[in-house]
């Protein structure tokens, strides 16, 4: 066979089962809000996924000694999270930031066995393309669609040759966290604002002192 033997793929690319290159694995129970706490192990949802990237400002949180048991469902830096239920498809990258949290039932964590292809495999998982076959593949009514593992292993990924991969995997890396810089600006800009906007509608917002006014401005004319 020649390099162009792969039908509709670039010369020197190839064609696997996602499940050939990852491990793939379901996520862990489906927690009640009241086993959350203000302060413990960070559980990753699916409304957690934002840009690619999880969001730590609205994971929820477990108590440590009920995550004790959840062993298998901690992660690791380079593990990609999947959605499996609702919006199906959409992905994040695990940084060093969430490696050992945890993720819940409406997640599946793709683990590459070359941690070096994670990046590229992230931006073969988000292409638009991609979130259609999983769409097309979702069991389930309209309101809880979902993808299973067997699915998301029978995926095919287009894989370029090594170097390549890690070419387009840095450059989509480095406009990703552009995005994730950005959403951390409107958010803190947001909170500023909604506080200022509290403190000048109940008239609680220090008014700044003239200068040159008031009873020592008026003793100096004198």
């Amino acid at each position: 066979m020649s390099e162009e033997g792969v039908a509709g793929l670039p010369e020197g690319w190839a064609r696997v089962a996602l499940g050939k290159i990852c491990d793939i694995q379901a996520g862990g129970p489906a927690l009640r809000k009241k086993d959350h706490v203000r302060a413990g192990v960070p559980v990753i949802r699916p409304g957690d996924l934002r840009h690619r990237r999880v969001s730590a400002h609205t994971v929820a949180h477990l108590d440590p000694e009920h995550a004790r048991g959840l062993f298998r469902y901690r992660l690791a830096a380079g593990d990609i999270l999947v959605t499996r239920t609702g919006t199906v498809g959409r992905a994040a990258l695990v940084t060093e930031g969430e490696s050992g949290w945890l993720y819940n039932t409406h997640l599946l964590r793709v683990r590459a066995h070359d941690p070096s292809q994670a990046p590229y495999l992230l931006a073969f998982l988000a292409d638009r393309r991609v979130v259609d076959w999983l769409e097309r593949r979702a069991a389930g009514t309209t309101g809880m669609r979902s993808v299973g593992v067997r699915t998301l292993k029978d995926l095919p990924v287009s894989l370029p040759p090594l170097d390549r991969q890690r070419d387009i995997g840095a450059a989509l890396n480095a406009v990703d966290e552009k995005l994730r810089v950005h959403e951390e600006i409107v958010r803190t800009t947001t909170e500023l604002r909604e506080t200022l906007a509290e403190l000048l509608m109940t008239d609680r917002m220090p008014r700044p002192r003239s200068f040159g006014t008031g009873e020592a401005g008026s003793s100096r004319t004198t």
